[in-house]
């Protein structure tokens, strides 16, 4: 299946991004988390790229054995970092092997060891690149960018990652999913200023529920999204309660569930950080509130 059919002509569905594990118990732990979500029939679950490709073999297993042993559909993420045109010629056809339909083609995030981005010899410095690639070589997978409605930190502002959204979509981006966000304002801002520059296709808003304070305040650092201030001060008065923050993060990210359906937005990508808890216990709010 398709991803960006799916969210074109489907109801609005609910995703789950996953990391590869290192370990075996880890992977028969991703497993579990996977059975624990199937009853809430997502449209997709995806599979990240470690920093430098330190994936790239497993994040292709992973991928293709979610989507035949789980029966759910799998989309394999696919970074620049690390990697020359050879290199990624040869993930591609690998990719495409293994019957993987949908790839989410990104410039990826330096190692922790390099302070910024290099791209390899004979590589590429921006995902729409990446994309270009891709589609130059005839692979006919469903692709999917990324975007930020609070701009990337190396942009220059929104003006300017509008411009790079325009560009992934130019050059092949047929949906996208957004890095996280805490309040709605920035998400339904993008998108007007997106649609105004021309830009037609599903924008997923991506969700983190938050479930550890030390967690999102280092996640957030990273990325650069904003914490709002009347949600961290109610945080900040449980953090002696781990329950209690975890309630916190998924009754606000329920309430952002909610908002961004009722509005349009195509679906809802949840960060799980290869737990279920909380994701599971959003979406199931959710489906009770539409059926009732």
């Amino acid at each position: 299946m398709r991803i960006a059919d799916r969210l074109r002509t489907g109801p609005p569905c609910f995703s789950f991004e996953f990391f590869p594990p290192k370990s075996e118990g880890g992977v028969a732990q991703l497993f579990t988390t996977l059975k624990e979500l199937a009853d809430l029939q997502p449209g997709f679950v995806s599979v990240t790229y470690g920093a430098g490709g330190s994936t790239r073999q497993l994040t292709v297993e992973l991928t293709s054995a979610i989507k035949r042993e789980t029966g759910i559909e799998a989309m394999a993420h696919l970074t620049c970092v690390g990697h020359g045109r050879a290199e990624l010629a040869e993930i591609l056809m690998r990719l495409d092997s293994a019957g993987i339909e949908n790839v989410l083609a990104l410039r990826g995030d330096p190692p922790t060891d390099q302070p910024t981005f290099t791209a390899a010899p004979d590589g590429f410095s921006h995902g729409n690149e990446l994309m270009q690639f891709i589609r130059a070589r005839g692979h006919r997978f469903c692709l999917g960018g990324a975007c930020y409605p609070e701009a990337h930190l190396e942009s220059e502002g929104l003006d300017d990652e509008i411009e790079h959204t325009r560009r992934k979509v130019g050059d092949g981006a047929e949906f996208l999913i957004t890095q996280l966000f805490f309040d709605n304002a920035f998400y339904f801002h993008f998108v007007e200023r997106a649609r105004k520059a021309g830009i037609t296709c599903p924008i997923v808003p991506g969700l983190m529920p938050i479930t550890n304070i030390a967690q999102i305040d280092r996640i957030t650092r990273m990325c650069g999204a904003t914490v709002p201030m009347r949600l961290r001060l109610a945080l900040e008065k449980k953090k002696d309660d781990p329950e209690a923050v975890l309630q916190l993060g998924v009754a606000h990210a329920t309430l952002q569930s909610a908002d961004l359906l009722a509005n349009g937005a195509p679906g809802v990508h949840f960060y799980t950080l290869n737990r279920s808890r909380a994701s599971r216990m959003i979406v199931t709010a959710l489906q009770v509130r539409q059926s009732s």
